[in-house]
């Protein structure tokens, strides 16, 4: 085990912020481990204070915002966990950060819930975890990604969710139902012509995600989204990446989340217990509010107020640690 270092670049800590938060309390070794389909997923993995091989810790898993990597809030939530005397391990997505998958940045929804799968294989393998007591918490939309391996995966016996994304929802309908049929439809024929420019070996292109600058005309939750991904504050380019096109899946794959649809049969989870985190005021508690009235007991809905969807990814003072370590020291 190595203790976690330093952040390299200056880092933006206004109004609580605190995405590269680096604990002295705990320890991290960077893992690597396999998906069921021989895909290479990276991680980090903290273990507490006073850390003992020879004894058996509780383990949650920890899930990075879509577009983002695990150096962006789930690395934080991990090292926060972890201080409170879990074992954890935050991870990459397949196709992103230093997970295997090509093209880099592809969406693959059923791979991504794999991969929660593939860390739960990893962690319950592992001779200090016991493997009963191994839980997850899922960022944006790794928030539905968790939601939908927990269905088909019952080793997860506790999942927490903070500001989650229904990324299959959000790509079919837009916030708010706000997106037509037609225009559905529009974005489905940009996807498929550009898979023929592709399969001619044409240049690659990429489609959402966040803007690379801020104008006058640019919306209030891309604006949201730009003061984390594109300043000091959570700005990360992996070495699989590079500045232009963090955040950005490619164009022809992103329509696969329309045949995601990771809130049907929520309830099949139950008895294991769910939490849903959001802030009141942010743009997507539709999302919380739509799987908490799905989901059966036991169930929890925590309104954090004040808060909006971003700022529940590193503003260490409006984050509920508290309702986290009750809900998983209850449950684990």
């Amino acid at each position: 085990m190595s203790v976690v270092s330093s952040p390299a670049v200056s880092q933006d800590l206004s109004d609580g912020a605190d995405n590269f938060y680096r604990s002295q309390e705990v320890a991290m070794q960077k893992v690597a481990f396999d998906n069921q389909y021989k895909m290479q997923v990276v991680g980090n993995l903290f273990t507490p204070e006073d850390f003992d091989e020879t004894k058996q810790y509780p383990a949650i898993i920890v899930g990075h915002p879509m577009g983002a990597v695990k150096e962006q809030s789930a690395n934080l939530y991990a090292q926060k966990m972890a201080e409170m005397g879990y074992v954890t391990l935050s991870f990459d997505l397949s196709f992103w950060g230093e997970s295997a998958g090509e093209p880099r940045n592809a969406v693959a929804p059923d791979i991504y819930v794999e991969d929660f799968s593939a860390a739960v294989d990893f962690l319950g393998t592992q001779g200090f975890v016991d493997r009963e007591r191994i839980g997850v918490i899922g960022i944006c939309g790794s928030g539905g990604f968790s939601i939908a391996a927990a269905k088909i995966d019952s080793r997860l016996k506790a999942i927490a969710t903070v500001s989650m994304y229904d990324m299959g929802g959000a790509t079919r309908n837009a916030l708010n139902n706000s997106q037509t049929l037609e225009q559905r439809k529009a974005v489905i024929a940009d996807a498929v012509e550009q898979r023929y420019v592709e399969y001619e070996g044409g240049e690659m292109e990429y489609t959402g995600g966040t803007v690379h600058e801020l104008t006058g005309d640019t919306h209030p939750i891309q604006r949201e989204f730009y003061d984390f991904y594109r300043t000091p504050r959570g700005e990360y380019t992996p070495e699989s990446s590079s500045p232009e096109l963090t955040t950005h899946p490619t164009l022809s794959s992103n329509v696969k989340f329309m045949n995601f649809y990771p809130l049907n049969d929520i309830q099949t989870i139950s008895p294991r217990p769910m939490m849903f985190i959001t802030g009141d005021q942010a743009h997507s508690i539709e999302f919380s509010q739509d799987a908490y009235a799905r989901a059966a007991e036991p169930k929890e809905l925590v309104l954090v107020p004040g808060a909006g969807h971003v700022d529940l990814y590193d503003r260490v003072e409006l984050i509920p640690w508290d309702k986290l370590e009750t809900f998983f020291e209850t449950n684990l």
